[in-house]
């Protein structure tokens, strides 16, 4: 024992590029006394690129429950650990979330070590809104299910991105058409930062045409990212009806600005259009 708990390092790896490791994360793989990966196969190819040569236990979604215990006591003794996916940064889509978890439980230090994300990388590429966002990672590989979420997901304004297997992305570019209309801008980007690397940027609808005519799009590594759906154009009678309803009460307890920001997300009538009304109403509400 060294008297000290040890730290956890959750260490981002390239996605495709080797040259988008960095220093730091160079520098912390040489030091660590264990990595944790999720392939060691993979990330032992990786370390005898950088020269590297240090001890590794695999950790995946089958052996993840099993192997925190484990590598909690050695981070208790004061080890310090790696945590690396197969590419890019992990926890996203990728195990370790349980071990982190259980390190911060158990008060021991976890540190980001970051880099390459495929996340990022598309977002910045996409041409798409990237200033909000949603993550839904992999969307769910049977038909019924995978739509349904599609369904909750079609008024969501932000942009959404996804991670997508190859041989599910036709069915999914068609549920996502159907679900959210063919004009829907989107883009698919392909196999980022590889020597292959595509990005497809349009609608919904061309991306299907696209994967139509070119059978690369059914290979490699995929992010599909969906813009947000629009602002309704104008809210139904009925939500007017309930402005007409509740505005007067809220004006008797709030100031009118704030009395029409709540109106607004209460009703889904524009808050400008609140504003105005209340501006035109304004000497009844002196």
């Amino acid at each position: 024992m060294t008297g000290r708990a040890g730290r956890l390092y959750v260490i981002a790896t390239p996605i495709g590029n080797l040259g988008d490791l960095s220093p730091r994360a160079v520098e912390t793989l040489q030091r660590v006394a264990l990595i944790a990966a999720e392939d060691t196969r993979r990330t032992g190819q990786l370390l005898a690129h950088c020269g590297i040569s240090r001890p590794m236990m695999s950790l995946h979604e089958h052996n993840e429950s099993e192997r925190v215990d484990v590598l909690l006591e050695r981070l208790r003794a004061g080890e310090e650990l790696g945590l690396v996916s197969d590419a890019g940064t992990p926890l996203l889509s990728d195990p370790g979330r349980l071990l982190v978890r259980a390190a911060i439980d158990a008060g021991i230090e976890v540190i980001a070590v970051p880099g390459p994300s495929a996340l990022t990388a598309a977002l910045s590429i996409a041409g798409l809104d990237a200033r909000r966002f949603v993550f839904e990672g992999f969307l769910p590989a049977r038909g019924s299910e995978r739509r349904a979420r599609l369904e909750a997901l079609r008024d969501e304004p932000r942009t959404l991105v996804f991670f997508e297997a190859p041989h599910r992305i036709a069915e999914t570019l068609a549920d996502l058409q159907s679900a959210f209309g063919a004009a829907r801008p989107a883009a698919l980007a392909r196999e980022l930062t590889k020597l292959h690397e595509q990005v497809h940027r349009g609608t919904l609808a061309g991306l299907l045409e696209q994967h139509a005519a070119d059978a690369n799009l059914a290979r490699g590594e995929l992010v599909l990212l969906v813009a947000g759906a629009p602002p309704a154009a104008a809210a139904p009678s009925g939500d007017r009806e309930l402005l007409r309803r509740c505005l007067p009460l809220l004006l008797k307890e709030l100031p009118p600005t704030r009395a029409a920001a709540i109106a607004a997300r209460l009703t889904g009538v524009p808050r400008d259009e609140i504003y105005a009304q209340l501006h035109a109403d304004a000497p009844t509400h002196q």
